[in-house]
Formats: C-alpha cells, sequence, structure tokens
C-alpha cells in the first residue's frame, strides 16, 4: 500500500467516527514529515458549530500540536473534496499539498466547481491528489445519505 492509501485509510477511521456520531461522514488527518500531526472528523451538528469541518478541525489541531497557524510542509488528507470554506483555510495555513478522495460536483473547490487552490492570484498554491480510494470514501458518503432518505 502506498503511503497516500495509508493516510487515506487514516481519514476513513475517522469518517466512521462522523457516521457513528450522526454527521455527514467525512474524516481528515494532517502529516508532516510521514508522521500524523492532528486527524478530526465532521462536527457541525454535534458542535453546533458551521464551521467544524473535519478539515478546518484537523488544520486547528494541527496548528495546536505545531505551535504555529503556518503548517508549511504539510498534507492534508481528506475523504471528500474540500469546499470552498476548507479551500481557503488550507490556502491561510499554508499547507503544502492536499490529497482527497471522492469528487465533490455539488460543493467542490478544488477541481469540481472551482479551483482555488491553482488560482495564480493568490499568494499560495497547494499541491492537489485526487481521487485516492475514492471508491470507499464515495461510498460510505452514499450510505449514510441513503440512511437519510429512508
Amino acid at each position: 500500500m502506498d503511503r497516500d492509501e495509508l493516510f487515506m485509510r487514516l481519514a476513513l477511521a475517522e469518517a466512521e467516527k462522523a457516521l457513528l456520531a450522526g454527521e455527514v461522514p467525512v474524516g481528515a488527518v494532517v502529516v508532516r514529515g510521514g508522521e500524523v500531526v492532528a486527524s478530526a472528523h465532521n462536527g457541525p451538528v454535534g458542535l453546533k458549530d458551521p464551521s467544524a469541518h473535519a478539515e478546518i478541525l484537523a488544520l486547528r489541531r494541527a496548528a495546536e500540536a505545531e505551535g504555529n497557524y503556518r503548517l508549511a510542509g504539510a498534507t492534508l488528507y481528506v475523504t471528500i473534496e474540500p469546499c470552498l470554506m476548507c479551500a481557503g483555510a488550507l490556502i491561510h495555513a499554508r499547507v503544502s499539498r492536499l490529497v482527497f478522495g471522492a469528487p465533490d460536483p455539488k460543493g467542490g473547490a478544488v477541481v469540481s466547481l472551482y479551483e482555488v487552490l491553482g488560482d495564480g492570484r493568490l499568494n499560495h498554491r497547494v499541491e492537489v491528489t485526487g481521487g485516492v480510494l475514492s471508491e470507499a470514501c464515495g461510498e460510505i458518503l452514499s450510505r449514510f445519505f441513503r440512511k437519510k432518505r429512508l
């Protein structure tokens, strides 16, 4: 198993925690130097916080652990393509690389609706790798929304 798949499996484990908590099942892991710095799963419902996406919570925890809100050299692994808010946070945190699982055709700000992370008008660009364990990442979301519709 390659490194991206290994860390995406950790993000999927976080997504499972979100699923058990009744949240949209998204998980995120911040890695620097081959080591996990922080991880989180979606929490807007439980935390009563619209900004409590898995990516935001993982970035907050990583910044706390590193003692700096700038996370240069870090990679964020997340099970779904980030939204505009989360993409913006990646830029402000100076994250070097994003690895995501499933695309988000309705809200993705990286490749689907927008391409924010590669916009040359901004002061930081993030290297992007998409589609890592895409089927598994998409399946957990589909399972959640299927149950919601029943």
